[in-house]
């Protein structure tokens, strides 16, 4: 059937304002967009989503990706956004569904601007299957923290926002920010699809701490190894013993924290770590 259409309809991820500094002097400042974008499933209200608007079509498609409202890319036939009415309308190929009872329960996490998670997420983890022969080893994990400190960001020029990436060993395949770590890692998945990228020999990085909504979102994109400049939550380390996941946190330079799943881990090129 072929990719959806798509409208382009980035916004620029900076503003310029004037902002007035320790001396009282007048000085030039980037300081983050915000957009609400309310997403509309066959004209069906879903939620309402704070972004900077980059990817807005990405964003959408790997939301309903991971919120399960869609089982593949082939339900999509047209992803529209108009940022004049700040909504984006998601056409599908044949109706949904079910679509009544599996948007009826709400679990509002902790993502940053709160993200929501729909149905049975939770409870269907148990369902995932993780490549068990998958691999990392330290010299990659130090490469690609490497190409993380020396990516051109959003973050270095205006702050306030999240930024995922994902590799193939070291290679940076995306690079995404947003105002929230759930919307980049959405955006992120979204493209996986539209580029028909799989995630079992993948890397997932994040600048946001690993909670279970992210260990979730990770698994369900089939990504083995999820490493975070920051810490974790005791639900995300939970969830991500139970997938397989091995998960890295409190991760720049050559400083990281293994949490879970140390099997899959080679230091050094010397063995797998017990």
């Amino acid at each position: 059937m072929g990719k959806p259409l798509l409208s382009n309809a980035g916004r620029p991820a900076t503003v310029e304002i004037e902002a007035i500094n320790e001396s009282g002097e007048v000085v030039p400042t980037s300081i983050a967009g915000e957009n609400p974008l309310t997403i509309y499933l066959d004209k069906r209200e879903l939620v309402t989503l704070m972004t900077l608007g980059q990817a807005p079509e990405a964003l959408t498609i790997g939301y309903l990706r991971n919120q399960r409202l869609v089982s593949g890319l082939d339900d999509i036939e047209a992803v529209q956004v108009d940022w004049d009415t700040n909504a984006c309308a998601v056409k599908t190929r044949r109706p949904l569904e079910d679509i009544e009872s599996r948007t009826a329960r709400r679990t509002v996490t902790t993502g940053c601007g709160q993200g929501t998670v729909f149905g049975d997420l939770m409870d269907d983890i148990e369902a995932i299957r993780l490549p068990g022969e998958a691999r990392l080893d330290e010299s990659t994990l130090h490469g690609l923290l490497d190409a993380v400190r020396r990516h051109e960001t959003i973050y270095k020029a205006a702050g306030a926002v999240h930024g995922c990436a994902l590799f193939r060993g070291t290679e940076l395949l995306y690079f995404v920010e947003d105002v929230g770590r759930h919307n980049a890692v959405d955006a992120i998945a979204g493209l996986m699809w539209l580029d028909g990228i799989e995630g079992g020999d993948k890397i997932f990085y994040t600048t946001g701490r690993l909670t279970s909504e992210m260990v979730i979102k990770a698994a369900q994109m089939g990504i083995p190894f999820l490493v975070s400049r920051s810490g974790l939550t005791q639900m995300g380390y939970d969830i991500a013993r139970r997938v397989g996941i091995t998960m890295i946190g409190r991760s720049q330079g050559r400083h990281y924290l293994i949490y879970a799943g140390a099997e899959r881990f080679v230091r050094n090129g010397a063995g797998v770590t017990a």
